[in-house]
């Protein structure tokens, strides 16, 4: 039978558009030092390391698990790559969830990072997709939601452009009580509305920019947790899913694989009710429509009732249930971090720590990531109370 895993630490750098002030090395460091501090640990307690990062090309540095393992405390010690895409924070965070659940590792650190203004990642994902059934995503991520968001609204006419801004607008104003966000900048509807366009019907502020930036997780086994913490992040469930980029009848407004690894992770936390049960969501949301999309998806809100998502009695940090609160992935997106991010911050509600964007005594986060196509997404569930 599986042990039960808390997350007893958590670190991340403070998002910027570049950070000469480092290497990658120094980068990753500076966040598994936070970590392994929040945690009352040093680097000798760590029995094993998982690494995540998105494609090398980002950053053109090849096998980067080779070469960080000193600035991220793994030599000698056990360490697994892992790859997944846009997912691939969130499946750092996952395997390392695995390595203590088994059994096999007592303290794992997990670690993910980008450093984006080393590279362009326009070129990367430009050539890793097929020039012709890829060519959505080979034009960039936002060409792809624009797709997406495009079959969105067509098919349901209620939900109108102004929606999407007000999700946008949500994720902005969080995001001004995050001192680790990239982007703080404090904007009304009109100005995200009337902002360049980027690919119609998303303006420039609703899109993530490109950030610098590491996190790190420490986790342990439920019985041990408070070693390190009084208050710990139980870890309920985890749940991985992904479909096929190209077949007929593939839903990118409403994608398949979202909605069963929702479903596996609700049954095996038990929850029954999401929108009645939960009480914070990190949500991987570059672009604002999506919020609504991964929210419907994730039982939120019935179809074609997404945009009660983004009304701030339901979404803001005193509402029915707090989406993004940390501000999300428009406001700080180190790609291959972003979805570890989304768990710290899940973890970081749970244990109370949030700081200006806390919200009052939640007992159950759920932290979701996307990547790829819109084929691949994950799920976590975290507890206050194993």
């Amino acid at each position: 039978m599986a042990r039960k895993v808390a997350i007893v630490g958590t670190g991340q750098t403070q998002g910027a558009r570049k950070r000469g002030d480092v290497n990658l090395a120094g980068l990753v460091a500076e966040a598994v030092n936070l970590a392994l501090a929040d945690a009352r640990i040093d680097a000798s307690r760590i029995d094993a390391v998982v690494i995540g990062s998105a494609p090398e090309i980002f950053e053109g540095v090849n096998f980067p698990e080779c070469w960080l393992g000193p600035a991220i405390g793994a030599l000698d010690k056990p360490i697994l790559r892992v790859y997944t895409g846009g997912t691939v924070g969130a499946s750092t965070g996952i395997a390392a969830y695995y390595h203590v659940a088994s059994g096999l590792y007592d303290t794992v650190l997990a670690v993910a990072f980008e450093k984006l203004s080393d590279g362009v990642p326009m070129y990367g994902l430009s050539v890793t997709y097929d020039p012709l059934w890829g060519r959505e995503i080979a034009a960039g991520a936002a060409g792809l939601v624009a797709l997406q968001a495009h079959q969105y609204l067509a098919r349901y006419p209620q939900i109108s452009i102004e929606h999407l801004a007000k999700a946008a607008l949500n994720d902005r104003t969080n995001a001004l009580c995050n001192p680790n966000a990239h982007i703080r900048v404090k904007l009304t509807l009109d100005e995200i509305l009337s902002s360049p366009v980027i690919t119609s019907p998303l303006t420039l502020h609703m899109c993530c920019p490109t950030t610098d930036g590491a996190a790190a997780l420490v986790l342990a086994p439920a019985a041990q947790a408070k070693k390190h913490r009084k208050k710990p992040a139980y870890i309920r469930s985890v749940a991985t899913c992904a479909e096929g980029a190209y077949y007929p009848g593939m839903d990118i407004a409403a994608p398949k694989s979202l909605k069963l690894a929702g479903q596996w992770a609700f049954q095996r936390a038990g929850i029954r009710n999401p929108a009645e049960q939960l009480d914070v969501v990190e949500l991987y949301s570059p672009f604002a429509p999506q919020n609504l999309i991964w929210g419907e998806c994730l039982q939120l809100a019935l179809p074609g009732e997404g945009w009660r998502l983004v009304e701030d009695s339901f979404c803001g940090l005193s509402g029915k249930l707090p989406i993004n609160p940390s501000g999300g992935v428009i406001a700080h997106n180190p790609i291959g971090a972003s979805g570890l991010i989304r768990q710290i911050e899940a973890a970081r509600q749970i244990m109370g720590v949030a700081g200006e964007f806390q919200v009052k005594r939640p007992q159950l986060a759920l932290a979701h990531a996307w990547g790829g196509w819109v084929q691949f997404h994950n799920v976590m569930i975290l507890a206050a109370e194993t």
